[in-house]
């Protein structure tokens, strides 16, 4: 079984910086496309920030220039740096990694934590 967890989340005011990590353990042969959604109230998922296995990065519009994701393969974690948060920024954000398991190739997910930005 794999687990995603993350962390780092919180509360922070407008202008502010927050750093979530997360770390996968289990059993598996490897991790490829590692990601960040979010999801705010009522409104549907989406896709931050994607890291490949080699590092190549792709980020949705609205963070591009503020956030930065990173990996650590030896250690099977991912990390998202947001500056200058906005309170736009507010929401639970998951954790997501496609992981070569046994079986293929599956996707995971974290519970879940929370990023609230006030102004």
């Amino acid at each position: 079984q794999v687990q995603l967890v993350e962390s780092g989340g919180g509360l922070v005011q407008a202008g502010g910086s927050l750093r979530l990590s997360c770390a996968a353990s289990g059993s598996f042969f490897s991790i490829e496309n590692m990601r960040w959604y979010r999801q705010a109230p009522g409104k549907q998922r989406e896709l931050v920030a994607q890291i490949t296995s080699i590092g190549i990065t792709y980020y949705a519009d609205s963070v591009k220039a503020r956030f930065a994701i990173s990996r650590d393969n030896a250690k099977n974690t991912v990390d998202l740096q947001m500056n200058s948060l906005k309170p736009e920024d507010t929401a639970v954000y998951y954790c997501n990694a496609d992981v070569r398991v046994r079986t293929g190739c599956q996707a995971y997910w974290g519970q879940g934590t929370q990023v609230t930005v006030s102004s």
